[in-house]
């Protein structure tokens, strides 16, 4: 490689097709800094690019970021490099012009690329060498070395002379390769867990972790070190129960080997110990890279039990593995999330907010993802239950979303995971609100069925046969699904709210319409609180909740009829809950 510097147009036509790329076509954040970057520092604004700027120009922060706590600055200089490496590696093998970011800084370089094909000729060869000297290595983000990248001679080499210089590159390559087993070998003797998981930061943080496929999901896996009958069934539920969850791979053998702080970043391991008394079985959750415990809970042999073993497993499983679980967390307090997890974060905090601005950003998030041709169902099934929830809510993104469009994208969900239970689930809840009560039951019994470890499958079902009039069989065990999770989306509330309700349990009514309070975004919600507090005796409250409604949906609070039968309500609820806003001082519910 030549160090001449670029003339500026010859810079700005390799950073179009850069843009244009297949490798950058997956990533419109790394774009967006590659591009603010080459373009300030041709500008002459070199001095510009600091992360503060940066993080305000590029990720739309405001004066209160403080660089050394929020890391999105590092995090996406890092995966730039690593897709800049990527490129020039494979479709960019033969771009006149190299652009690169310099580690410890943000102002690009660039650099003549003496490796010039011939008119006509396409980079074959050269791509060729790259990947097959990259396949040598399960290390991610090593790159092809210099000597095989570049050239003094700016002309097409001789084929000896090719041969020879890929034959010492990949000496080379394999050189630096033994090198880094070595270091790594020595590393796992060395590294306590505090290094390690500092490892991961660290390497989150300056991106040194190759950023792995965007639907890359957490990989888990079971390691039984306990012996006895409470522990192989506590084994068998665990085992059962992660093969059903859609949001992880499960592997169904050990980890092993010694853990890798970057290769093992996003895996994690449910250890099977003994516990403190005889009968008693630990089990222990942890980061395969750092060791880091996440979660312990010791089972007695009561809840290791025959009949009590599966509801043990399942809440500790549906607190842990679902998108507003452990593991999600874990990764993003990390920062070493892909596409579809953080697309699986944000989802999940629509569910428990419901406003119009999480919603846009978990539906934008998916959607870029299904542009993206991606192959993961679970994208389509949340994709058609937000969609639908746009054409309920009138929310104004999408534009001119459809029942229709909804529907398609649940149909799609089905036909990519025909045993997936998040698919089932979102056809169901489709059907409910279309007011399809006995397809609705069908398909949220599916889904509960094929992952009854799952209290979210379990809590859909229940709702399921709520909004179906089947209040008696529908509410136990919604209810059931809220006592035993710690933290459920607001819809659950909403629906035990709805049976006990419709059952005349008013105390218990009450007490699911209170943990609605931190939602003022949906009518029913408040009307279900005005409800709760008139039944409670709370008038105050529920005075002040008339004032709510009102103000903030007129059109509700002239005609709460229309609101229900819109949403498909059973006739005997939407008469009942008119009936209850009545006396509970909504004057005009009718």
């Amino acid at each position: 490689m030549q160090h001449a510097t670029p003339a500026a147009p010859a810079v700005r036509e390799t950073l179009e097709r850069l843009l244009a790329s297949e490798t950058f076509g997956r990533s419109e954040r790394a774009r967006k800094l590659l591009r603010y970057l080459v373009e300030r520092e041709q500008a002459g604004e070199a001095d510009r690019l600091k992360g503060f700027s940066i993080a305000m120009d590029v990720f739309g922060k405001d004066g209160d970021f403080d660089p050394s706590t929020d890391a999105v600055v590092r995090v996406q200089a890092g995966r730039l490099r690593e897709l800049l490496q990527h490129y020039f590696a494979n479709e960019g093998v033969a771009e006149p012009v190299r652009i690169a970011i310099p580690r410890g800084g943000y102002v690009p370089s660039y650099e003549l690329n003496a490796i010039r094909l011939p008119v006509g000729q396409e980079p074959v060869e050269q791509a060729a060498a790259v990947t097959a000297l990259s396949e040598l290595s399960e290390e991610p983000g090593v790159g092809a070395p210099a000597s095989l990248m570049s050239s003094t001679v700016p002309e097409p080499v001789p084929s000896l002379a090719r041969h020879l210089q890929l034959f010492w590159g990949a000496m080379a390559l394999v050189i630096a390769m033994l090198g880094v087993l070595i270091l790594r070998q020595s590393g796992d003797v060395l590294l306590n867990s505090d290094e390690a998981a500092s490892a991961i930061e660290t390497a989150a943080a300056t991106s040194s972790i190759a950023t792995p496929p965007v639907e890359t999901l957490p990989l888990v896996y079971i390691a039984a070190k306990a012996d006895g009958a409470e522990a192989a069934r506590v084994a068998a539920s665990l085992r059962a129960g992660l093969a059903g969850f859609d949001t992880i791979d499960f592997i169904g053998r050990d980890a092993h080997g010694p853990p890798d702080p970057i290769t093992d970043a996003t895996s994690f391991v449910f250890d099977i110990l003994p516990g403190p008394a005889a009968g008693d079985v630990t089990l222990e959750l942890q980061s395969v890279a750092t060791g880091r415990v996440l979660l312990s809970r010791n089972l007695t042999a009561a809840d290791s039990a025959p009949a009590a073993v599966e509801d043990s497993i399942a809440n500790i499983l549906s607190s842990t593995i679902p998108a507003s679980g452990t593991i999600y967390g874990y990764i993003e307090q990390s920062g070493i999330g892909t596409g579809l997890t953080e697309c699986l974060v944000l989802n999940d905090k629509y569910y428990l907010d419901q406003s119009a601005k999480s919603h846009e950003a978990a539906y934008r998030c998916l959607e870029n993802l299904a542009n993206r041709d991606a192959k993961s169902s679970l994208v389509y099934s949340e994709l058609a239950s937000l969609h639908l929830e746009a054409v309920t809510d009138h929310y104004a993104y999408p534009p001119g979303a459809t029942v229709e469009q909804a529907m398609s994208f649940a149909h799609r969900a089905v036909q990519m995971g025909p045993t997936s239970p998040y698919a089932h689930r979102a056809y169901g809840y489709l059907n409910s609100r279309l007011g399809n009560s006995e397809e609705s039951i069908r398909w949220m019994h599916k889904a509960y069925e094929l992952n009854p470890y799952d209290l979210g499958m379990a809590a859909a079902y229940g709702y399921g046969l709520i909004f179906a009039g089947k209040y008696a069989e529908g509410t136990p065990i919604l209810a059931h699904a809220v006592d035993t999770a710690s933290g459920h989306p607001t819809w659950w509330d909403f629906g035990l709210f709805v049976g006990e309700f419709m059952l005349g349990n008013m105390d218990k009514a009450a007490l699911a319409s209170d943990a609605l309070r931190t939602t003022a975004t949906k009518s029913h919600y408040l009307a279900a609180r005005l409800i709760g507090a008139k039944a409670a005796g709370r008038d105050q409250l529920a005075s002040k909740l008339v004032d709510e409604l009102t103000a903030k949906f007129p059109k509700f609070a002239a005609d709460p009829r229309a609101t229900f039968v819109d949403r498909k309500y059973p006739a005997d609820l939407t008469d009942r809950l008119i009936e209850a806003l009545h006396a509970a001082g909504l004057g005009n519910a009718s």
